[in-house]
């Protein structure tokens, strides 16, 4: 081979790799504008026993018997469904506790784990105030659920239709400056409100937000989509849409207590939340396809 030919090779070599690499760093940044790559949809298996209750006042050694009986995964699931986290455990008379305690938590959901009329959108959330829960869902199928802290009785949190906007990892809240709000997700932009990690007291005890256990909080941070602005704050497209509905008995016992009479005591019905979102599917829906439109045109821009 000749020096001349040799030379224009190696040229032609080198712009095929510099064409390829460009080729993959624009796919990489197309895959990020997107999202995250689809999620399997868990396999759940619904819990059809019965519940009893461990008694704790007064009991100083029920913690270490606590610790004792159940393996981490459970005491975290037994946890979840009493709407406490480890710091409140002795703030409590008793805890409600399966006969057979499962290890995901997802096995104890009050909600459906399907819902038809909601295969069209792509990711939703519900906090219902009755039981102070949430529920994640992509294309109508249950991906998570998990405990809340709603608003006080004297603080209550807005009901109705919301999309969440910004977020940050850790967030000085505008009621309080000496809450430190970690994974917060707003979204109320002009009424501050959000879910977020804050203390979990076994009922609704927030300042308006939506308290919850760290790793819910952290996994919705990660799930949830942000909305899209300008500069100016012009809101481009919305991000995912959350509704929140019921109300709660504060004078009541704790709903989750029923289930020691009902073990269905505190499900919701597919019936029951179509009622709660198909009013504003329409408009779920048309956002959904204008966050789809200003992505797309993001990416060809790039």
């Amino acid at each position: 081979m000749s020096m001349t030919k040799h030379v224009h090779w190696i040229l032609v070599t080198l712009s095929m790799g510099l064409l390829i690499a460009c080729s993959e760093n624009r796919q990489t940044n197309d895959q990020t504008d997107v999202g995250k790559p689809e999620r399997k949809t868990p396999k759940i298996n619904l819990y059809s026993g019965g519940y009893k209750t461990f008694v704790i006042k007064d009991n100083d050694t029920a913690f270490k018997s606590f610790k004792k009986r159940y393996t981490a995964q459970q005491q975290h699931v037994i946890l979840a469904l009493n709407r406490i986290d480890f710091n409140n455990f002795n703030n409590v008379d008793s805890l409600l506790i399966p006969d057979s305690v499962q290890t995901d938590i997802n096995s104890y959901t009050p909600f459906p784990l399907t819902v038809k009329e909601l295969k069209p959108v792509d990711k939703m959330v519900f906090f219902s105030y009755p039981i102070q829960a949430f529920a994640a869902y992509e294309n109508g199928q249950l991906i998570r659920w998990g405990p809340s802290s709603m608003g006080s009785k004297k603080y209550p949190t807005k009901t109705g239709l919301s999309f969440t906007n910004w977020k940050a990892e850790e967030h000085v809240s505008t009621a309080d400056d000496e809450w430190l709000l970690r994974w917060n997700f707003n979204i109320r932009n002009k009424e501050g409100i959000g879910w977020h990690q804050y203390t979990m007291p076994g009922y609704p005890a927030s300042h308006s937000c939506l308290r919850l256990l760290e790793n819910d909080a952290k996994w919705l941070y990660d799930w949830a989509e942000q909305w899209v602005v300008e500069k100016d704050q012009h809101v481009l497209a919305e991000g995912t849409p959350v509704i929140v509905f019921g109300s709660y008995d504060y004078e009541g016992d704790k709903p989750w207590f029923k289930l020691l009479q009902d073990p269905k005591a505190t499900n919701i019905t597919e019936e029951q939340l179509v009622k709660e979102f198909k009013p504003h599917l329409e408009r779920i829906l048309q956002e959904q396809e204008k966050r789809k439109q200003v992505m797309a045109s993001r990416r060809d821009s790039i």
